[in-house]
């Protein structure tokens, strides 16, 4: 072992604790205690939790089209980066096509980011309850909870955040600078599951620019990391740059008609909610153990990157869940504060005070973040705490809130529409486009079609879009969706044929009429033009 290694070893605590935020390099820090068994438990509990409800209500909107996405494989999307349809694609290659196949890699992401809350907290030199503080903490929080239930990129976002964090915290702690190398294919990763992953690298960047941490900047190492990031994610780069940005024209469109602009003010008392009110002062004393406590200094790169990104979110009028995936790390932070500075002073008692109340709470939440009581008992319960005032999107709601309101639907429509297609003459049917006006309604035909034998959908909202109009000439159109008045400018025959009704789905799912329409004023291709749209 070198000398600095040796040296590391018969330091007290305390010398450590105190050391320059990046020691010499080849020197590792020897964590203080092993990784608590609580951690390991509370990750395993989050994971069986969601495999027992992760079956419940039914196929949300995204991960009907994620799967769509994940039968044309691609290095981009209209309004999303690429991975979540390879996860898709994976996963129903590997599993099948039921509820809980199509959700089980985000149940796996679930217990991922509770192990690395504990592990964090473990390496800011957090003892057996800081550790299980953070995993407790995590594993409740209803953000995660909601998060972790259906397929989706930010299932997957905390953990490749969390991840360069937990890397990051190895480098301050003393090990090798070349491990930038494996957190730029982490982030790298991270960019191709979501955009968002940007603003947590430039997070990270602003903190190790603002503290002692930038003598980094200096070696070889971090640049390399950056570089790497870059070569991951240019393949999605040159798709956009090739179809003309549209996710930056759909960001555009998405910030003016669809984003409920709140106040500061509001977007910050709403991180409380997301977190758990209850959990909150853990976090916030994260904030506070980063840059006030003389141990904690030396994790200030975190506390910045977290005020950076909120920074940016706040500028750029970000939906209040976008900062969700930083939190697993302020939990740490804050349970490691709470464990060195609170409990000596107030006693053992201290513990079940602060594990209690943070389990009720998490406790209570739940049913509002995942679906966990039976339909009506969740809306007398939606009710009851007043959810649909946590607004993330200017759109109109039901009696559920969207996150459960957009699991019903889907299957009445597609039976409908395979009532109606099978009721055409054979030679209609050979023809017969199944437009739908969004990705949601466009994803179910994809998905439940094939029991029918339906053909595949088409619709001209965000990548369907670009999937065009197929090979049909528009001769005979089923439509859903659509308002009579709007497809009759594009057709001189348009008949209802059905209404869909389903009680519990969003306001412009629940009552949707189907029409055949006939004698088109212009071929399928010349006025797919006017079909499209972002939102």
């Amino acid at each position: 072992m070198s000398t600095n290694g040796t040296l590391a070893q018969t330091l007290p605590p305390e010398t450590l604790r105190s050391a320059s935020p990046v020691q010499p390099r080849g020197a590792v820090r020897v964590p203080e205690s092993l990784l608590s068994s609580y951690v390991v438990s509370f990750s395993l509990a989050a994971v069986v939790v969601h495999f027992i409800f992760n079956g419940r209500y039914g196929y949300f909107r995204d991960e009907l089209y994620y799967a769509a996405c994940g039968q044309h494989l691609s290095w981009g999307y209209v309004d999303h980066a690429p991975l979540i349809a390879v996860i898709s694609r994976v996963s129903r290659t590997l599993l099948g096509d039921s509820l809980p196949a199509l959700r089980f890699f985000p149940a796996l992401a679930a217990g991922a980011k509770v192990f690395l809350a504990g592990w964090m907290a473990r390496e800011m030199g957090g003892r057996q309850f800081a550790q299980a503080l953070a995993a407790l903490a995590v594993c409740l929080a209803p953000v995660f909870l909601t998060f972790d239930n259906f397929l989706s990129m930010n299932s997957f976002e905390p953990v490749f955040w969390m991840l360069c964090a937990a890397i990051l915290l190895r480098i301050l702690n003393g090990a090798s600078e070349r491990l930038w190398i494996l957190v730029g294919v982490i982030a790298g990763i991270g960019m191709l599951n979501k955009h968002s992953m940007l603003f947590f690298g430039s997070g990270l960047v602003g903190g190790v620019l603002l503290t002692p941490a930038r003598q980094m900047f200096r070696r070889p190492w971090i640049w390399c990391g950056g570089a790497i990031t870059f070569a991951i994610f240019l393949p999605n780069i040159l798709w956009e740059a090739h179809h003309g940005w549209p996710t930056i024209q759909l960001l555009q469109t998405v910030a003016i008609v669809k984003n409920s602009h709140i106040t500061a003010w509001e977007f910050l008392w709403q991180q409380t909610l997301l977190t758990n009110p209850i959990a909150a002062p853990i976090w916030l004393a994260g904030l506070w153990y980063c840059f006030r406590h003389r141990a904690g200094r030396k994790y200030a790169v975190l506390g910045f990157a977290y005020l950076t990104v909120l920074i940016e979110l706040l500028l750029l009028h970000g939906k209040i869940y976008y900062l969700a995936p930083a939190y697993p790390m302020l939990f740490a932070a804050g349970s490691v504060w709470i464990e060195e500075e609170v409990i000596p002073h107030a006693g053992a008692w201290l513990k079940p005070a602060i594990v209690a109340p943070l389990a009720i709470g998490g406790i209570l939440a739940a049913p509002l973040a995942m679906p966990i009581l039976p339909v009506k008992a969740a809306v007398m319960y939606t009710r009851f705490w007043d959810v649909n005032r946590v607004r993330v999107e200017e759109q109109q709601l039901g009696e559920l809130p969207q996150l459960f309101a957009d699991m019903f639907g889907w299957e009445n429509q597609v039976a409908a529409v395979a009532r109606i297609y099978r009721a055409l003459p054979t030679e209609q049917q050979a023809q017969c486009a199944l437009l739908a006006y969004n990705y949601g309604e466009a994803g179910a035909i994809d998905y439940f079609g094939p029991r029918y034998g339906l053909p595949k959908a088409i619709s001209g909202h965000n990548q369907y879009a670009l999937w065009g109009p197929r090979d049909y000439s528009g001769e005979t159109v089923m439509a859903i969706g659509f308002l009579e008045k709007d497809l009759s400018k594009y057709f001189d025959e348009v008949t209802p044929a059905a209404t869909v009704t389903s009680e519990y789905a969003m306001p412009e799912e629940a009552h949707l009429t189907l029409f055949v329409c006939r004698r088109p004023r212009s071929s399928l291709q010349q006025a797919w033009p006017h079909f499209k749209y972002l939102a």
